[in-house]
């Protein structure tokens, strides 16, 4: 006797039928599967444009059903915010990897942040440059064998990494934080709710958001797929944790600026209608 099927899995209608060029074991696969599951489920697939950075996700225009624009190295925040402002009924979006965000884009990122664009950035940090070659980047760990620090980062004369999460949470501009990775199936669908979020916040015009998701490189970090997770677990979490770094709607804010104002209610010059004579 022939029994029913149910369908319990398939490929999200935003995520284009095409083989992609991504290495073995990348996880840029993932999260573009997990942010086109949040367009699907928030039927915002053709309101919804992508800005694609320099550097391994450089093609992700192939990829994504929405609405996609190349930017120049590391201006894809500047890029959003042109979009956005003239389309503020869109969904906008920056999917970046850390060469690209946190180095020679930093100043875009940090000031699309401070100005609180209702845009959403997605951040991945894989802790090297992937598509140039492997070099030391802006979030590799000390100690970090790469091409361009082959006796390990020398944190004297190269700094410390850059913890973008925590760095951004110190301004008053954004309204969602959080960092998540997807190394196992718990992480993947946290992951998933956390990019979802941010685009919800968006649509509800609560602010800016911004999700990192921690994640491997096995080519350049000379490693099979799972030997990269478990030295991501080992080295990268315990220097990038996992978690909300801001999320203004849950400390009980409509929105960013409401949040922003509160923070800065001892101010005068930043609330002149609370002073003696203001309106």
């Amino acid at each position: 006797m022939a029994q029913d099927e149910k369908l319990v899995f398939s490929r999200p209608h935003s995520l284009l039928p095409v083989v992609t060029n991504y290495c073995p074991g990348c996880t840029h696969g993932i999260v573009h599967r997990l942010v086109c599951e949040a367009m699907d489920e928030l039927d915002i697939e053709g309101q919804t444009v992508g800005v694609a950075p320099v550097g391994c996700s450089v093609m992700s225009y192939d990829f994504f059903g929405c609405d996609m624009i190349e930017a120049a190295h590391g201006r894809a925040p500047a890029v959003a915010t042109g979009v956005k402002r003239v389309l503020p009924d869109h969904v906008v979006f920056a999917y970046q990897g850390d060469g690209d965000l946190a180095s020679i884009g930093m100043a875009e990122t940090v000031h699309a942040a401070t100005r609180g664009e209702h845009i959403t950035v997605i951040f991945i940090n894989n802790a090297i440059y992937g598509m140039t070659g492997g070099q030391m980047a802006p979030t590799s760990l000390p100690n970090q064998v790469t091409q361009t620090s082959p006796y390990g980062r020398d944190v004297s004369k190269a700094g410390y990494p850059v913890r973008v999460c925590e760095l951004l949470s110190t301004l008053d501009g954004p309204a969602y934080i959080e960092r998540v990775t997807v190394d196992c199936k718990k992480n993947i669908r946290k992951a998933k709710n956390a990019i979802k979020k941010a685009f919800q916040y968006q649509i509800d015009g609560v602010g800016y958001s911004f999700i990192e998701v921690v994640s491997t490189c096995p080519t350049n970090w000379g490693l099979t797929p799972q030997e990269a997770f478990e030295w991501m677990r080992e080295n990268m979490l315990p220097y990038y944790p996992l978690g909300v770094y801001r999320d203004v709607v849950a400390d009980g804010y409509a929105n960013a600026a409401e949040a922003a104002s509160a923070r800065s209610a001892a101010c005068p010059i930043a609330h002149p209608e609370m002073s003696e004579g203001g309106n």
